[in-house]
């Protein structure tokens, strides 16, 4: 009778720790390339993992052009003048923004300097000291910090919070060169998150946004983060954050596809429902983003960003054929959540594309049937 009872313990145990370790966040099962049921995704001509781009959501050779002159050359002239011809109040400029600050931040870490070697990221201060009232390179300056408080400090100490502060001042140097541009007050959105604004404070950094970018999507997604469970908000107020930025939107804004980032950033660690990608609150905000997707204009620049988050969702809802679909789209370039959130994003990028392969051709699909 003893041994009856552990066998029932065990059975019993069992229902409850497979479903945590085969459900937990973001976690499939990798497929060896050299399994049976293994497809290819070069078949559907699809960019082999080691040359996935994981520096950008999709192209903008503009962009990558210039970064490599200036990281090759140590000149930002060509920076400035990018971010001069790029408009104030789009989503490319801020993106361009965050992508020159990260590289400078990225080159500060490959090469933090000492008694004979120059730190990396050396143009950027040079920017800032020829070109002490350029706009661009001002906004640039402040990126920089925050990412820097973010890569190199712990959330909570001082020299978290000295870096943030100065990034604070800066953001306020470069509302002062361009007061008609939001792309200051986005980038002080991460320093309130960072130093937990009040909220009646960070509500009127948000109207400031608003006056001047009321549809910005990569301003709604920044100022998500703080209305989050996990930094100053609840479940609650981020979907109701994300809900109302979705029912104003105009037509054509990727604005409807906010509350699939809000379900993104409260998915459970641990998910004990098997059909929770099927759920109700999941599939309505997919085809929220689903419709936001089809509305917009094709070179929207933060199109790829609500494309990737789709094949994240639509992999782990089993509808293999729109995955594919938005596949199509953004195979190449993978750097977007949630890939990102990674260590390896290019890896986690191409297990969600073998499996969208996979189960579109199990399904009856092939490379003929694939939507161009």
């Amino acid at each position: 009778m003893a041994i009856l009872w552990v066998l029932m313990a065990l059975l019993l145990l069992s229902f409850v720790v497979l479903p945590l370790l085969r459900r937990r966040r973001g976690v499939i099962e990798r497929v060896s390339p050299d399994h049976p049921d293994a497809a290819d995704p070069a078949n559907y001509g699809f960019v082999r993992e080691e040359d996935l781009d994981i520096r950008m959501p999709g192209p903008d050779q503009d962009l990558l052009d210039v970064l490599d002159l200036v990281q090759r050359t140590q000149d930002y002239r060509a920076a400035s003048q990018l971010l001069a011809g790029t408009e104030a109040a789009g989503e490319q400029r801020w993106q361009r923004v965050q992508a020159f600050a990260g590289a400078a931040a990225l080159e500060l870490q490959q090469r933090p300097g000492g008694v004979s070697e120059t730190p990396g990221g050396q143009w950027l201060r040079v920017w800032r000291a020829e070109q002490p009232k350029d706009a661009g390179g001002a906004a640039v300056h402040a990126e920089f910090l925050v990412q820097q408080a973010w890569r190199t400090s712990t959330r909570g100490t001082d020299d978290f919070r000295i870096i943030m502060e100065e990034a604070r001042d800066a953001c306020g140097q470069a509302a002062l060169l361009a007061p008609g541009d939001p792309i200051p007050y986005i980038i002080e959105l991460s320093v309130a998150r960072g130093l937990a604004y009040p909220r009646e404070e960070f509500e009127q950094l948000w109207l400031k946004i608003l006056d001047r970018a009321p549809t910005h999507m990569g301003a709604h997604l920044a100022a998500l983060h703080y209305w989050c469970e996990k930094w100053h908000g609840s479940r609650e107020l981020a979907y109701s954050f994300a809900e109302a930025a979705a029912a104003r939107a105009p037509q054509g804004s990727l604005l409807a596809a906010m509350p699939l980032f809000a379900v993104f950033e409260h998915l459970p660690e641990v998910n004990l429902v098997s059909g929770f990608y099927q759920s109700e609150v999941v599939t309505k905000a997919m085809h929220g983003a689903l419709y936001a997707v089809h509305a917009a204009r094709p070179d929207d620049p933060m199109l790829a960003h609500v494309r990737h988050l789709l094949v994240f969702f639509l992999v782990r809802a089993e509808r293999w054929a729109e995955a594919m679909n938005e596949l199509v789209h953004v195979d190449g370039h993978v750097g977007a959540l949630p890939w990102t959130l990674s260590a390896d994003p290019a890896a986690e990028f191409a297990v969600y594309r073998a499996l969208a392969v996979a189960g579109f051709e199990a399904n009856g699909g092939s490379p003929a049937s694939l939507p161009n």
